[in-house]
């Protein structure tokens, strides 16, 4: 079972990026999934979750309006559309899947991780 995160890169203020997670080995289709990120030097965060569905999700206050979770369940995918980028994105992204199938905002409650995408945005 393998998430595989991409589509990081070096971004300036105010401008997009998409990351993908890929599913490989099962399938999610009635998981749950989320994107954490984890700043230098802090502590993982919440960025976005969204049901096995895709048509419930739940956004962290400081991404809400800027960032849109969604998921193509046929593709076992998994993205984050992120635009208006600022510097306090900067952060590495970590794709995460669940158990159940409802949405869920605590790191605690993931029990498959995706190595980070490094999204750096500079101002």
């Amino acid at each position: 079972v393998q998430l595989q995160a991409s589509g990081g890169g070096l971004v300036q203020a105010g401008g997009s990026l998409r990351l993908s997670c890929a599913a490989s080995g099962r399938t999610f289709s009635s998981n749950a999934m989320a994107w954490f990120r984890q700043p230098p030097g802090k502590e993982r965060e919440f960025v976005a979750t969204i049901n096995w569905s895709g048509i419930s999700t739940l956004y962290a206050e400081s991404v809400k309006g800027r960032f849109t979770i969604s998921r193509v369940n046929a593709k076992n995918t998994m993205y984050l559309q992120m635009n208006s980028l600022k510097p306090e994105d900067t952060a590495d992204y970590y794709c995460a899947a669940r158990g159940t199938g409802g949405i869920y905002s605590r790191v605690s409650g993931y029990s498959y991780w995706g190595q980070g995408t490094l999204v750096t945005v500079s101002s």
